[in-house]
This record gives C-alpha cells, structure tokens and sequence, in this order.
C-alpha cells in the first residue's frame, strides 16, 4: 500500500497538480483501495482536521500580517533600529536582520517579512556598497527568524497536529529566534569590515527619540501576543482576535496608510490565502490517519533502522527530513505528511514535543529560504526581480550559521526549553 500511495502522489506532483490533491489522492487510495471502510469517513477524518479552535489564529493572524505588511509600520521599525545601530560596521546589515525579528514579531510570516523589509531596505543597503548577492541573501535568509519569534503559523499548525501547547511552543521560539539574530549580526559586521563597507552618519539623540516614538505603535503587536498570553488575559487564539482589531486601528485611524477601500481586498487576499492552508490542513488530516491506521510511520521506521533510536538520533533524523522536505515542498505540507510518521518515535524516545516542534519550526524555515525550490527565494525573485542564480549566490554562510543553531538545539534543548520552563514550570 506505502507504494501505491507514494506512486499516486508523486506522478500527480509530476504532472503539475498542487499539493493538495496528491494528499487528497493519496488518502483516497488509502481508504477506498486497501481500507474497505464507507466513504464518509475519510470527509469526517478531514472535517477532523480543520475542527480545532487554536486553528482560528492562523486566519487572523494573515490578516493582521496582510495590514501591516501594506501599511507603515515595517518603516517605523526599520527606521527605529537604524537610528541605533546604523552608524556602526555592518550596521545596515544589523538593521536588516534586526528589523526581521522584530517584523516577525509582528507578522509571523516569512514571506511578508521578505517583502515588507527587502524592499525599503535592499535599495539603501546596494547604495551603501554592499553586494546584491549578499543583501538578498540576508533579507531571505533572516526572514527565518520570523517563523521561529511569535506569533508563528507553522507553531500553530505543529501544535495542533501534535497536540503540544501553542503558548509553550511561541515562547519556546524566542530563544532559538534571537541566537539566530546575534549570529547574524555578527556575520554582518564581519562582512563590513572585510569589504570595508562605510559607515553612516551617527543620529542624534532628538532623532533616535524620535525613531523612538514612532515604533512605540508597531512594537505594541509583540507585548499583546506574548504579553497577553503569559499574562495569562487570553488564549493564542484570542491574542491573533486582538491584533487584527490593533492592525485595523494602527493603519487605518492612527497611521491613516491604508483606506477603507484596501481593506476589502486585502480580506479577500487573506480568504485566499486561509482557503489554501486549510484545504491542506483537511488533506493532510485524512492523510494522517490513513497512514496512522495501517502502520506506515512504523514500517518506515523500521525499514530506516530508527526504531530503537535515541532521543539524539531522532532528532537528528527529524532536522534532516524536515530539512530536505522543506526544500522542495511548501512547510505546511511538510509538517502535515512528517510530522504523524515521526510521532511514534519522538513518544518511545520520551522527547519533549515542544522542543521537537521548536526544531521542526527551525528546519521548515531554513528549508523556505534554501534552494532548490524554498518558498522564500521565489518570493525574493518575484518581489525583487532577480534572477534564481543571484538570489541564492549569498545562502551558504546563513545556511552552515542556521545548520549550526540546529545542532546546538539538539545538544543543548535549554536554548528553546529555558524560557519555557520560566513561564510554565
């Protein structure tokens, strides 16, 4: 059956149908060809799927993504970070990876945070003397960091498929999110001083308050998601209710970026947008138990000699799958199809799901911005107009840097469990 399965859906791939109908397909041949069970339960197993309330946060936040990304506030945090940092070496690049974590605090998305901080700042950063390669590599690549600080889609997508905590799991990712952010920076400032790229005019102390000021709004959105849940005044569920209420408030009636009329298209690019993820969401549902109900992750397993491996070697053997996964295939996709086959192995190894999500999250991120086909790098060709070849020259360096945050998650959980362990324990 494991063949047929995999035959069905890797020709339909072949031929160009989206991913949701191999999956569909998939799961067809599963419960109509060797399961001789009514058809209704694979429509129930997929209504299953997208029944869980935490999955309302995933629409909400888009939407509140889809505002921002299209109105001010990705400026008033660009121009905060290089009031401080931007007279330093390498303080363009600091600005850049900077502004991603904090854009990913607001928007949660990878993509957005591609195209809300790559087009202001890619221009200033070429002019400063720093190469295309390089700038582009750095946009897509710190746009990771977005996926991994809440409010994070994949997080929710993971925590509702594995049954972890979403709470556990968004602040689980500010550690691993602000390691990736130093390196980075540091990086940055290397490649200055080896390309002796000049520095910019110091700002006054009028001008950073200034800078200031104007980011006290957009910074609001991080404070109501984290500070609201751990303060324990509503549900991650509710926290993305609020910020979509916070958006419509900042961009339209404080900022007055956007009018009314944008807003209607800017729901019906969000309705595309949730109508996507969650008919992935139902696939990979009935997908899951089918291969559940006949043993597939464990025939897998086995055929792999993972078994009776440790907690080590299954998070090694996770990072890798999700890794080249995530290269070829859209994350959501890769979380929903792995996630229930490595499920057996994270129970028997006694592994701590949040930390095991944290490091899928990681490893779907780094698969987006990572060629062949990462979502990211197509996002940049299509936002920046470059061609493939120039967009993933940079990658190597922000790769092997993301690699090495992998491995020190795995040998040192604490890095994502530590905070935690704060909140909850």
């Amino acid at each position: 059956m494991t063949a047929t399965m995999l035959g069905v859906m890797i020709v339909l791939l072949l031929l160009g149908f989206p991913m949701m109908v191999p999956l569909i397909a998939g799961s067809f041949v599963a419960f109509f060809v060797y399961m001789p069970i009514p058809p209704e339960i694979m429509v129930q197993q997929m209504i299953a799927g997208i029944r869980p309330s935490a999955l309302v946060a995933v629409p909400m936040f888009i939407l509140a993504a889809d505002i921002i990304t299209k109105g001010h506030s990705a400026d008033r945090l660009i121009d905060l970070v290089m009031r401080f940092v931007g007279h330093l070496r390498g303080g363009l690049g600091v600005t850049a990876a900077t502004s991603c974590a904090l854009f990913g605090a607001v928007s949660g998305s990878t993509q957005a945070t591609v195209v809300a901080i790559g087009s202001p700042l890619r221009p200033r950063m070429l002019e400063a003397g720093y190469k295309d390669s390089f700038t582009l590599a750095l946009i897509v690549n710190a746009s990771d960091i977005a996926m991994l600080i809440p409010p994070s889609i994949a997080m929710i997508i993971y925590g509702v498929i594995s049954g972890t905590s979403i709470s556990e799991l968004f602040i689980a990712g500010v550690g691993p999110g602000l390691l990736i952010l130093v390196l980075f920076s540091v990086y940055c400032v290397i490649y200055a001083k080896r390309h002796d790229i000049p520095v910019l005019e110091r700002a006054s102390w009028a001008e950073r308050i200034d800078a200031v000021k104007g980011a006290l709004w957009p910074l609001g959105f991080p404070v109501i998601v984290v500070g609201g849940i751990y303060g324990g005044i509503f549900s991650p569920t509710e926290a993305a209710s609020v910020c979509v209420v916070y958006a419509v408030i900042l961009e339209f009636v404080i900022f007055r970026s956007l009018k009314l009329a944008e807003l209607v298209e800017i729901a019906k690019s969000t309705g595309l947008i949730t109508a996507v993820v969650f008919i992935l969401v139902a696939a990979g549902a009935a997908f899951s138990w089918a291969i559940s109900f006949n043993q597939i992750p464990q025939q897998i397993l086995g055929a792999l000699g993972l078994a009776d491996a440790g907690p080590v070697m299954v998070l090694v053997a996770i990072s890798v799958a999700f890794f080249i996964g995530c290269m070829f295939v859209d994350p959501i996709v890769v979380i929903l199809v792995l996630t229930p086959i490595f499920a057996p192995l994270v129970s028997g190894a006694g592994i701590d799901p949040v930390l095991v999500g944290v490091i899928i999250t990681l490893q779907v991120a780094i698969g987006s911005a990572t060629p062949p086909f990462g979502c990211d790098i197509f996002t940049a060709i299509a936002v920046f107009r470059r061609p493939y070849v120039d967009v993933v020259r940079g990658t190597p360096p922000f790769v092997a840097m993301l690699v090495g945050v992998s491995a020190a998650l795995i040998f040192f959980p604490q890095i994502a469990l530590f905070l935690r362990d704060l909140a909850f324990r």
